[in-house]
């Protein structure tokens, strides 16, 4: 039942991506990129990060979306969730490069503040640099759980509905642009 729906949102994947606006992130090794990005203008509440970076309703920022639908592929065989933790973690950590290269090159780099995320991944995010901030607007956070959820469901092997809805709230990820360069600035290059 899994492989067939992971066949079905394979097959749908690229209407999301379209409606979206995602791009792919675009250098030499960008096939082994795990992200699909696209700017956005923030529209949250004031944020102000560790190294001061404050983030306000409509700065500019690079949203990051999980290729999730190639991760489950990926992962559909691997039963440990911490080995699965782990594959994720190399994917991003080996991805973020990409999206400094990304801001670096693109022609508003100089009005990008950061970068955002919302997940229900963020254990261990903030290794790779990241801050995690609690989703304070309820509908929001709602809206969000749901649309999570089938990944969560499809994703985890032994996990019922009430442990996803009781252990899992999605978070904000964030990471200022100078932050995002001092760690992964040189990692392509």
């Amino acid at each position: 039942m899994r492989s067939y729906l992971i066949s079905i949102w394979s097959f749908l994947d690229p209407v999301y991506y379209h409606f979206t606006r995602l791009t792919y992130v675009a250098y030499e090794e960008s096939t082994q990129n795990i992200f699909r990005i696209r700017l956005t203008k923030y529209k949250g509440r004031k944020i102000v990060l560790s190294d001061g970076t404050e983030i306000q309703k409509n700065d500019i920022l690079v949203k990051i979306h999980l290729h999730n639908v190639r991760l489950l592929k990926e992962l559909k065989d691997i039963e440990s969730e911490l080995k699965k933790a782990k594959i994720i973690y190399r994917y991003v950590q080996k991805s973020l490069s990409g999206v400094e290269f990304y801001i670096q090159d693109h022609y508003c780099s100089e009005k990008i503040k950061g970068i955002v995320g919302i997940t229900l991944l963020h254990k261990g995010c903030e290794r790779l640099g990241f801050e995690v901030v609690d989703i304070t607007h309820p509908m929001y956070r709602l809206f969000k759980f749901v649309s999570f959820f089938p990944i969560a469901l499809l994703s985890q092997q032994n996990m019922s509905l009430k442990n996803i809805f009781m252990k899992q709230a999605p978070k904000y990820l964030f990471m200022s642009k100078n932050r995002l360069s001092t760690l992964y600035k040189n990692s392509i290059r």
